[in-house]
């Protein structure tokens, strides 16, 4: 069964826009765990713009599912991860200045400097993932560097199905079989949505993790926190 991980920045984003603690992203944590969600994810940025680093020592205590640290391995994040010691810690390569996520690793030219990071993060019991691309010598580079599990950046499949392209599930099912064979777990993220999430659960062999969060909350204006989690749980057994 595929894992639903909920991405709570946008919960610290509205927070951050008033200035108070409203919403509080620690109490929001707990209610998605408590409305069935089976992990908790944050992309502290090093501006702090929506997740702050406090926020991930303040929410470790009352994670009890999976608890997902995403970022940009600089030496700020590593001594958080280190610190806070998270269930995965996903590597992504964002630029400081990125709205959002918006490539994979070249886990080829940087396979080197990953493998150090998470030769690190194992050695303190941390499981590992990797952002990367549906490339799939990226997958292969993947898999040198040490690394766990990598993680699908999906915004190129959503955007296509949007428009009715099914075929652009192919080169995540092809990368998917092939970290399979490798012997890597396979987690995915970016612009997955109540959409689109069942035909990519369906076509993806040993999907462990989806990490959503963007369209979730979007969603739960509409529908509820509660009642959205459990659409996905549904959508992703």
């Amino acid at each position: 069964m595929t894992k639903l991980s909920v991405n709570i920045n946008k919960i610290a984003t509205l927070r951050n826009s008033r200035g108070g603690d409203m919403p509080n992203v620690v109490q929001f944590a707990k209610d998605a765990q408590r409305f069935g969600a089976e992990g908790i994810t944050i992309h502290p940025r090093p501006d702090e713009r929506h997740i702050r680093y406090q926020d991930a020592h303040d929410l470790k205590p009352e994670v009890y599912t999976e608890y997902n640290i995403e970022g940009n391995p600089i030496t700020k994040f590593i001594d958080l991860v280190l610190e806070v010691k998270p269930t995965q810690v996903t590597l992504v390569p964002d630029a400081v200045d990125a709205i959002t996520s918006n490539a994979g690793w070249d886990t080829i030219k940087h396979r080197s400097f990953l493998a150090d990071v998470i030769a690190e993060f194992k050695q303190n019991g941390i499981r590992t993932s990797i952002f990367v691309d549906p490339v799939l010598d990226q997958i292969e580079g993947a898999k040198e560097t040490g690394t766990d599990r990598i993680e699908l950046y999906t915004e190129a499949f959503a955007h296509e199905y949007s428009l009715g392209n099914k075929k652009a599930i192919k080169p995540y099912a092809d990368c998917a079989e092939l970290a399979n064979s490798l012997g890597l777990g396979i987690n995915a993220g970016h612009d997955l949505s109540l959409d689109n999430i069942k035909f990519f659960k369906e076509n993806i062999p040993e999907l462990l993790e989806v990490s959503i969060g963007h369209a979730l909350i979007s969603e739960s204006l509409y529908l509820g926190v509660e009642n959205v989690i459990q659409m996905y749980l549904k959508k992703l057994k």
